[in-house]
């Protein structure tokens, strides 16, 4: 389900109006989070820590609206909910797009998450998901550790969906450490809402469930 934003009498007008004439609206920082509880919470449960990680940013994510807002032919839709577009990497060194809707509960979710993952392993080709607009563009470098990442975009199509990237997970002084790449279409933010999302991220990975 989604609504359609008065655009006129919305708060972000100007905004939206601005930068919706770029050709590049997009923008992105990439942080550092302390995933240390989270690696162990999979650990001790014996679930994956990818999926443990992807899990707690849906969750974040579906917390800050303006992470639910998508640009329609120039109309601003907002979403009831926002659902994961995931690249899947096979043991033969390519990758494949999943589709992976969000559930509360991460027990829920990981169960149609792994069938989803076994699914694109066991296929060949890139799979382009039919996953309609209400998504994030995931992807997973477990093997980098990066400090900054741009995006191959195809700027005659025009996209509004978040792209969140996700680098290897490092030991530093104790903890474990992550990179965490978030690129936004400023159309629809500003970098307080990605702050806004960042802080509920890392609350939700000082979690243990």
């Amino acid at each position: 389900m989604k609504e359609k934003i008065d655009i006129n009498n919305w708060i972000r007008k100007d905004h939206f109006e601005f930068f919706n004439t770029f050709e590049e609206p997009f923008f992105g920082v990439t942080v550092d989070v302390d995933c240390t509880l989270t690696y162990q919470e999979a650990k001790e449960k014996g679930v994956s820590f990818f999926l443990l990680y992807l899990h707690k940013s849906l969750v974040a994510v579906n917390k800050i609206e303006p992470f639910s807002y998508r640009i329609i032919e120039g109309e601003v839709w907002k979403f009831d909910s926002v659902n994961a577009a995931t690249t899947i990497n096979r043991p033969n060194g390519t990758f494949g797009f999943g589709y992976m809707d969000f559930l509360p509960a991460f027990d829920d979710f990981k169960v149609e998450a792994i069938k989803e993952i076994e699914k694109v392993q066991q296929s060949t080709g890139l799979i382009p998901s039919s996953s309609g607009e209400n998504v994030i563009h995931y992807s997973a470098l477990p093997w980098l550790n990066f400090t900054s990442m741009s995006h191959a975009r195809k700027f005659s199509f025009n996209d509004s969906c978040p792209k969140i990237s996700f680098g290897k997970c490092r030991d530093e002084n104790g903890c474990k450490i992550m990179s965490v790449s978030i690129h936004v279409n400023h159309a629809l933010m500003d970098g307080f809402h990605v702050s806004q999302f960042v802080d509920e991220y890392q609350d939700l990975l000082n979690q243990k469930n």
